[in-house]
């Protein structure tokens, strides 16, 4: 009977050893340390010898850089997102412009030279060149002009920048380890670290961390392996000054009012169109009308006219627009070109100064969104003149909707001395459907929009002294700009109720003859004071009207007691 147990039990005793083992081998499996090493080159997504990753703050973003010839460079585009948006390619004439408040820094692509108001001088690398079409910017040339730190670490080639230096958690490793891609002891190893090590603490979670290395790999590592975890702030970098760009604002209120000059002839109209004024102190006369893409325009600019207005107390800002001979115009070709717009505001500015002027006021409307940013740099250079000779800079801007993000108002705010918002059209002759010019809503937005971006003491905002007069029919919808005057008269004309409407904050009248709706919101000393009482709720730097010779008389009593508020 024995001899007939024992192989059973030895059967079972073997059984039991064998799963043993096994299950120890699996629990041995489960909780053992992995040493498969990640792919460095996968984890960062290197792709051709040139590629570097970039690591911005505590971030792998998406966004490359190159290494030319032991140089490290930036793209055009990347520089503009993350680092500095002043930097203006001119691909036409292969330049590489810098604009600061007294200078245009300037090198030719693909030489090692740069050139500023000091002369000309090497760098001892290329500070810009072209791979393919896109335009590639050494780190180092814009770290002359932007406050940033960084450094750059090899297999794989990637760097680690700094723009911002908020504190951070930092520890050091205690017992040597692995950081690895995800918090787990079978995820892939990214990097040995050492006892003594000092790393950045991303997350900390109940067992695990995420850290960056000293040399920027992130991944995790366990907490036990962390100590003394301490909170750090970093010294930051502030080796680049700005060069400080004054304004010319005045210490009061601007009262600014468009005087429509269309010929020489118009100069002689400047005593009829200031007749019943009060308190005006600027006059814009639209003197300069671009005229051909090469940077030409004409001019009904009059010294007499300046005097004349200089002795009535008032500044003349002679107004450039691009409305006159739009059909010819292309503003891209103009305003893209370092060649063309150098001429044009020399240009300006020395028609300015030969007949005494005040200001130049810059009305270039219908700009394309792609010639966004030559515009600005155009505002950027011909702020530079005006500052050196005290000529006060205006730009005219459409209320910021509808898409017109591209004229930039943030940098407009910064180089410019004051930022003008044309507050009316709501509702224009295109228009689909009519409505206001400038109801109460539309014409608050205008102005919250624009000082969440330009300090309200350079903003003054524009208000309409003219009225549409809409008919609606079965064909279409239609309407015509009058002054106040004939709106007041239309109204009397076809006895028309008006009555206050507390939506758009004017009066309001219709009327329906032969099938055809008729309307009018008309402006008035009622609706004008509730847009300035809204202008007090902001504190601007004053008001601006469209245009002198529409107004009643009554519409300056309103404006001089905004002005002495």
């Amino acid at each position: 009977m024995k001899k007939k147990i024992m192989p059973v039990l030895i059967a079972i005793v073997l059984i039991i050893i064998i799963g043993g083992v096994s299950f120890g081998a699996k629990i041995v499996e489960k909780y053992s340390y992995s040493k498969e090493r990640a792919d460095l080159n996968d984890y960062y997504g290197m792709s051709g010898e040139t590629d570097v990753a970039i690591v911005l703050q505590d971030e792998i973003i998406e966004e490359r850089a190159r290494l030319f010839d032991g140089v490290y460079y930036l793209d055009l585009n990347t520089v503009h997102k993350y680092f500095n948006d002043r930097f203006y390619e001119d691909k036409g004439e292969g330049l590489l412009l810098y604009t600061v408040s007294d200078d245009i820094i300037r090198t030719v692509i693909g030489t090692d030279e740069m050139t500023d108001k000091d002369g000309t001088r090497g760098l001892g690398y290329i500070p810009a060149r072209y791979e393919g079409e896109m335009l590639y910017l050494a780190i180092d040339y814009v770290k002359l002009y932007t406050n940033f730190s960084y450094e750059g670490f090899a297999e794989p080639d990637r760097l680690q920048i700094y723009t911002q230096w908020d504190e951070r958690q930092v520890a050091e490793i205690k017992k040597n380890t692995a950081v690895r891609i995800l918090g787990g002891v079978k995820s892939e190893i990214l990097e040995d670290v050492k006892a003594g090590d000092k790393v950045t603490v991303l997350e900390q979670m109940e067992t695990w961390s995420k850290v960056k290395t000293g040399d920027s790999v992130i991944g995790y590592v366990e907490n036990k392996r962390l100590t003394n975890i301490r909170t750090e702030l970093p010294i930051p970098v502030t080796d680049y000054k700005e060069p400080e760009y004054t304004s010319l604002t005045r210490d009061y209120k601007i009262n600014l009012g468009w005087h429509v000059v269309a010929g020489e002839a118009g100069n002689d109209t400047l005593s009829a169109v200031t007749a019943n004024t009060k308190g005006l102190n600027v006059i814009s006369p639209t003197w300069f009308k671009l005229s051909d893409n090469e940077g030409n325009f004409t001019s009904f600019a009059s010294a007499s006219y300046v005097e004349q207005a200089h002795n009535m107390g008032m500044e003349v800002w002679g107004l450039v627009e691009n409305i006159e001979y739009k059909d010819s115009l292309d503003m891209y070709a103009i305003l893209s070109s370092t060649t063309i717009r150098t001429k044009l505001i020399e240009g300006l500015v020395n028609a300015a100064l030969s007949c005494g002027m005040d200001g130049i006021n810059v009305d270039f409307e219908q700009i394309s969104a792609d010639c966004g940013e030559h515009f600005i740099q155009f505002i950027r250079e011909l702020s530079i003149p005006c500052r050196q000779n005290g000529l006060v800079l205006s730009i005219d801007n459409y209320v910021p909707m509808g898409g017109t993000n591209h004229y930039d108002r943030e940098e407009q705010g910064i180089v410019a001395d004051y930022v003008i918002i044309m507050g009316y059209d709501e509702h224009y002759a295109g228009s689909k459907e009519a409505g206001s010019v400038a109801s109460i809503d539309f014409v608050e937005k205008g102005i919250s929009q624009t000082v969440a971006e330009v300090p309200a003491s350079k903003v003054i905002n524009a208000i309409p002294f003219y009225t549409r007069i809409w008919e609606t029919s079965d064909e279409g919808v239609s309407s015509q700009a009058v002054g106040m005057e004939m709106a007041d008269e239309y109204v009397r004309a076809h006895n028309i109720p008006v009555e206050w409407n507390d939506e758009t904050c004017q009066n309001y009248g219709e009327y329906t003859q032969d099938g055809v709706l008729y309307q009018v919101w008309l402006e008035d000393d009622s609706s004008i004071e509730v847009k300035l009482s809204i202008m007090d709720k902001y504190q601007l730097a004053g008001v601006a009207s469209w245009r002198l010779g529409f107004e009643k008389p009554e519409i300056w009593d309103v404006i001089e007691a905004y002005l002495n508020r």
